[in-house]
């Protein structure tokens, strides 16, 4: 950028008569303008070159100006993107909000309004990049995952470098390894944890997509040599409601009697019909049902009667310094009596120590999961015992 320069436009517009008049009016206002006649050009010069706002036309051939904000968000999610149209309507005012755009502005545009909008941008843009130095010198680059077009993008990026860890529960009286739980990784450094995996699919509706990648990786996992041990899958609620999970061709159908479905109640019940008549589906196939997160105040009374599971799973919570908490130990006995007497097999989950391992299972519980025997790996890690 020149030195009396006050910013670098990137203008896009295939009506020549419009190029030619912002262009001029942009460059007299004293900023740096590239010309280019639609979508596809403007994407060759953001590619080449970096631009501290970009003002296009919505109409146009080839790439339209939200497919051009779809696009340069995968590159850059700093920039402002500006937005102008001949037709300005509501549904596409609210998309082009939607997926990021700095402002919409209605043809014919007063030059001031344009300059004004363009001065505007541009010192927003200055901003957010001071605010990304700083964040990169606080090592927290990267933790936001931005407007719709760039949440789009990287959790592309995120299913397409997904895999799975594993981590053993062990079964410890007879000290052997009786499971592994699937646990979703990926190497997109913009989705820092599964939660925030997790949170991305429900924002963009996209839960079936993530759970058909996940339930995919884990049969690939399994075909390659999985261990004689049951395998946890983690299941939205609003996985039961995705045919793919009941089809004859579905991924974990040929290991279905190896596969326990863990039931995460991060949905309401009431958003999934049938759960029943799915449930036994899923078991007439061979699955088993496990009910997660047992006394952290998502699985109730309400998920037994549904699912009927065959194994429920502790909150962590509840194991966290077991041994310094009589309340705890009460409703961790009372708990474990309970599923004895319904024959349901109870895993404590997030054991770290080995105090807490000795509390838990004096109290009744032989299934055990946690860092004291072994962290997420990828398949199959041996515990320690």
């Amino acid at each position: 950028m020149a030195a009396n320069s006050k910013g670098k436009v990137l203008l896009a517009d295939d009506d020549p008569d419009v190029l030619r008049t912002f262009t001029r009016v942009i460059q007299v206002s004293g900023y740096e303008v590239t010309p280019v006649p639609d979508g596809l050009a403007a994407i060759d010069a953001l590619k080449n070159g970096s631009f501290d706002v970009v003002v296009s036309d919505i109409s146009m051939p080839r790439l339209d100006g939200l497919g051009l904000l779809q696009e340069v968000r995968q590159h850059d999610l700093d920039v402002p993107v500006i937005l102008l149209t001949g037709e300005p309507g509501l549904p596409t005012a609210l998309r082009a909000i939607e997926h990021g755009a700095y402002r919409y502005l209605s043809k014919p545009c007063e030059n001031a309004v344009l300059m004004q909008t363009i001065a505007q941008a541009c010192r927003l843009h200055q901003i957010a990049l001071i605010k990304r130095q700083a964040l990169a010198t606080l090592e927290l680059e990267n933790r936001s995952l931005g407007d719709r077009a760039s949440l789009e993008s990287r959790f592309t990026s995120a299913l397409e470098t997904l895999y799975m860890a594993y981590q053993p529960i062990i079964a410890w009286k007879d000290r052997r390894c009786h499971a592994y739980e699937a646990l979703v990784r990926t190497k997109e450094p913009t989705v820092p944890h599964p939660g925030a995996l997790l949170d991305a699919a429900e924002r963009l509706d996209r839960l079936h997509d993530l759970g058909r990648c996940i339930r995919k990786a884990i049969a690939q996992n399994i075909k390659i040599g999985a261990p004689a041990a049951l395998i946890f899958v983690n299941l939205h609620l609003r996985d039961l409601l995705d045919e793919e999970l009941y089809a004859k061709d579905a991924p974990l159908r040929p290991y279905a009697s190896q596969i326990v479905l863990e039931l995460t109640e991060r949905a309401s019940l009431h958003e999934c019909t049938d759960i029943q008549a799915r449930v036994a589906e899923l078991r007439k196939q061979g699955y088993r049902m496990a009910v997660d997160d047992l006394g952290a105040g998502y699985a109730g009374l309400s998920s037994f009667t549904l699912f009927e599971p065959e194994v429920v799973k502790l909150d962590m919570l509840l194991v966290r310094d077991i041994e310094r908490s009589e309340t705890k130990q009460k409703l961790v006995e009372s708990m474990a009596r309970l599923c004895g007497e319904m024959n349901i097999a109870l895993v404590a989950e997030g054991i770290e120590t080995g105090a807490e391992r000795d509390v838990v299972v004096r109290l009744g519980c032989d299934l055990l999961q946690g860092y004291l025997f072994a962290k997420p790996a990828l398949p199959f890690v041996t515990p320690t015992f």
